[in-house]
Parts: structure tokens; C-alpha cells; sequence
């Protein structure tokens, strides 16, 4: 008996399931925008994340630094903590203003450490 990968947690996926995964939602993310289907678009999107999320290590991203923010130029992203392979913490936009809301955001859409 096949078990069918949506019945599984990321977490339980092997590395190569992970990108196969991923690999099929972009190819989903890439239709959904073709045809202009916005919402599809954005839970495509969000799943992509989640799954390449688990193909990083959480250890590479330290808590008190910034990280830019994948697909929202001019924003980044400071790390309070980490739990798994999300990172709370706050938002910063361009004037240096730190957003109030603590979030948590999969760690693959954090990319290159800012440097002061």
C-alpha cells in the first residue's frame, strides 16, 4: 500500500520527497498564476514554503539577527527565537521601524543575514 504524500506531515518527508514536493508545487504556483487564480495562487505559495522550509537547517539562522525577506524588498526580518523551522520575531521596514506584532515566518523565506 502507497501512501499518498498529502496524508503526511513535512516533517516525516525524506530529502528527496521534500524536493519532489516542491518541485510540483512550483509547477502548481507557476499554472495558478497563469490563469490568474490568486487565491490558489497564495495557498500554493505557503505550502511551497512550508515544504522548503524543512530542506534547511534552522541552526544556519541565529536569533537576534536580521535576514532579508523573500518576495517583499525593503522589509527584513529580526529573529527573536526559533521553534522548528519557523523564526518569530518582528518585521522592519526601510525607515529602520520595527513592526509591534511578533510573527512567525518559515524559514525559507529568509534570505542573506543583513550586515550593520
Amino acid at each position: 500500500m502507497t501512501v499518498k504524500l498529502m496524508d503526511r506531515r513535512y516533517s516525516n518527508f525524506t530529502v528527496e520527497e521534500l524536493r519532489e514536493e516542491v518541485a510540483s508545487l512550483k509547477e502548481q504556483v507557476q499554472k495558478a498564476e497563469q490563469w490568474g487564480n490568486i487565491s490558489e495562487y497564495a495557498i500554493l505559495e505557503r505550502k511551497m514554503q512550508m515544504a522548503a522550509a524543512y530542506l534547511l537547517n534552522p541552526a544556519d539562522f541565529e536569533k537576534g539577527k536580521e535576514y532579508e525577506l523573500a518576495g517583499d524588498p525593503g522589509q527584513t526580518f529580526r529573529i527573536t527565537y526559533k521553534n522548528g523551522v519557523f523564526a518569530w520575531g518582528h518585521r522592519i521596514n526601510l525607515l529602520g521601524q520595527v513592526y509591534e506584532e511578533e510573527e512567525a515566518v518559515p524559514i525559507s523565506i529568509l534570505g542573506d543575514k543583513k550586515e550593520k
